[in-house]
């Protein structure tokens, strides 16, 4: 029986600039999803984010951001501010998504496949806080989820051994 693709390519998503694909455009690359916000405890992993996106892009690796404001209303600008900030403040150059929500009645299909794919901790699928991470193989199977406090840098490991693996 041939392998199907996974149904995480099919998912439509709209991009910072309102450019509406699928997860297809990251067909065959190993990614990072991540729930990001401007102003949270966490928002310096921009930084970390950022350099792990320069230093294995070329190699077929992508992080991408998806804003979300449903954690203490740490991300309450629009998708032109929010793309103005990361730009100025951490010169983010990965590609960024239009805002979401990540929990409840309004979540979007990625982080309902996600959540399924890699419950967190305790097997809760919610999401608990932003700049939760998803590693996604090459194959687009989720592999691994990472709490917000897991420093970007921390992943250098995983990431760099799903670059090496090969489908």
């Amino acid at each position: 029986m041939p392998d199907r693709p996974s149904p995480l390519y099919d998912i439509a998503v709209t991009r910072i600039d309102g450019t509406v694909e699928t997860l297809a455009a990251y067909r065959g690359q190993v990614l990072l999803v991540v729930n990001v916000a401007s102003k949270c405890g966490f928002t310096p992993q921009y930084a970390g984010l950022e350099a792990l996106y320069r230093k294995h892009h070329d190699r077929g690796f992508s992080v991408l951001g998806f804003p979300c404001d449903q954690f203490g209303h740490q991300e309450p600008g629009t998708e032109a501010e929010i793309a103005a900030f990361c730009t100025a403040r951490y010169d983010v150059t990965f590609p960024m998504f239009a805002k979401i929500d990540v929990n409840g009645a309004g979540t979007h299909p990625l982080y309902r496949h996600l959540k399924s794919a890699q419950a967190g901790v305790l097997g809760s699928e919610s999401i608990k806080w932003n700049f939760t991470k998803f590693l996604i193989a090459r194959s687009g199977e989720v592999v691994r989820r990472f709490a917000p406090a897991d420093a970007p840098e921390s992943l250098e490991g995983e990431i760099a051994a799903q670059i090496a693996a090969r489908p």
